[in-house]
């Protein structure tokens, strides 16, 4: 998503009122899809708008493609649809309609407890179980608190890699302390860029978390932005990969 629909969405989002502090309440949960060991984190919102009410990426370990994903909560019951292209995610994620969008059909039901969830993904004929245990939870809709290690992964991906926010509750508040960038043939983390930020204002920006972090292309390069509070409508330090050091460095 280029840096024009993310000065779109965050004036949308400004304009209904929904752009306020604190409005992060995530938890991240870890175990399987079926035979498929995964990563899961999803935030809940009173309204993404369009009837969404919560909001998610998730990946299999063994692919490392983060999958974005949408739905509504019912009590303990989450339901999930998977954002299938470019197209749907901007139709849904970032503009909105202005009728609820459809969750009857989602493929991923959970029953959340405190501990995790458990559920199913349906595919085709076929069924899968899922079951999930809660590993981190990050909440500053009120008193600022982090459970366990905070890893948000963002939607941004490039071909050869997908970008994780580490989230800490510092003297300040809570922001994004550092980015991990992982390589999706390994899932390995290849570098990691740290805030050095005393204003704590790093990925706090976009309403969904998920969101903090963007690629666009300019020149037919890789573009990594990365959002911050602050300055008004805020503002992104962008990064591009340098071939010869083979890390990612602040753009000129």
């Amino acid at each position: 998503m280029g840096k024009l629909l993310i000065s779109a969405l965050f004036c949308v989002l400004s304009l209904t009122g929904e752009a306020v502090a604190g409005w992060y309440h995530v938890e991240n949960y870890e175990g399987t899809i079926g035979p498929d060991p995964v990563h899961l984190s999803l935030q809940r919102y009173d309204s993404f708008g369009s009837g969404i009410t919560v909001q998610g990426s998730y990946f299999r370990d063994t692919e490392q493609r983060p999958i974005a994903v949408y739905g509504t909560v019912n009590g303990t019951k989450v339901s999930l649809c998977e954002i299938a292209d470019d197209k749907e995610f901007y139709r849904v994620m970032v503009m909105g309609s202005k009728t609820p969008v459809d969750t009857a059909g989602c493929p991923i039901v959970l029953d959340v407890n405190a501990d995790g969830a458990t559920g199913s993904l349906s595919k085709g004929a076929d069924e899968l179980p899922v079951i999930l245990k809660k590993v981190a939870s990050l909440d500053d809709t009120g008193d600022a608190k982090i459970v366990g290690t905070v890893e948000i992964p963002f939607w941004a991906e490039t071909a050869a890699d997908r970008f994780a926010g580490v989230y800490a509750n510092t003297s300040a508040s809570i922001c994004m302390t550092k980015m991990q960038v992982i390589k999706k043939s390994t899932g390995k983390v290849v570098q990691q860029i740290r805030f050095d930020d005393d204003d704590c204002n790093a990925g706090m920006l976009m309403t969904p978390i998920y969101m903090n972090v963007q690629k666009s292309v300019e020149h037919g390069k890789d573009v990594i932005s990365v959002n911050f509070r602050g300055g008004g409508a805020g503002y992104t330090t962008d990064y591009v990969f340098n071939r010869a050091t083979r890390k990612y460095q602040k753009k000129n």
